[in-house]
């Protein structure tokens, strides 16, 4: 006899190789999400949004990197005509190496452009602790999301709230999506501001 789904009201994970299902449950005041734990006590903000990829940053990235893989090669394939021209036997080998180390330095710089274009947007529900920790998950139903973040903040409030239910998480890189606000703050380097 096949075994009850446990999660009947969830629908099935998307079919992306970066979502992956797990539990997320409150209990004896930690929030857990698949293997890791967060003290409800610890929690700063549970919020839901849509984080969209750098798409616009990938591209700006590929060209400036392509200007410097060009400069590059230019700068030291007349390098090794010079050495070449000096020396009697000449230097294919040195100009060769130069063209095959440029064209792999531009292929990796183009598959990691086309990733981030290529690159969905998700809505997710974002779990921020006080320290640097930051939990997120998604789901196909964007109201559980938020009916989730309901729930946990009425956990934080309530020492005697258990619940649990089927989320997905999503593995995603920093550096490729846009997540959470950005300011502007004078005296500070290397920050930026983003227009909404």
């Amino acid at each position: 006899m096949p075994a009850a789904d446990p999660y009947p009201d969830v629908p099935p994970a998307a079919s992306a190789q970066s979502i992956i299902g797990v539990s997320l449950r409150v209990s004896g005041r930690l929030l857990w999400v698949g293997d890791a734990y967060y003290p409800l006590q610890n929690i700063a903000r549970v919020y839901t949004l849509t984080i969209h990829p750098r798409r616009r940053d990938a591209v700006l990235l590929f060209a400036k990197r392509l200007l410097i893989i060009g400069a590059a090669t230019t700068l030291l394939g007349l390098l090794a005509a010079l050495m070449g021209s000096s020396s009697s036997g000449g230097s294919p080998g040195l100009t060769a190496l130069v063209v095959v180390v440029a064209v792999a330095a531009l292929i990796y710089s183009l598959v990691e452009m086309v990733n981030v274009l290529g690159a969905p947007s998700h809505f997710v529900m974002a779990v921020e602790t006080s320290g640097p920790s930051t939990a997120v998950v998604t789901s196909p139903d964007q109201d559980q999301l938020r009916r989730l973040t309901q729930q946990i903040a009425d956990a934080i409030e309530n020492p005697k709230a258990e619940f649990e239910v089927r989320v997905d998480t999503v593995t995603i890189s920093p550096k490729h999506y846009y997540f959470g606000d950005n300011v502007n703050m004078y005296g500070g380097t290397g920050n930026v501001g983003m227009a909404s």
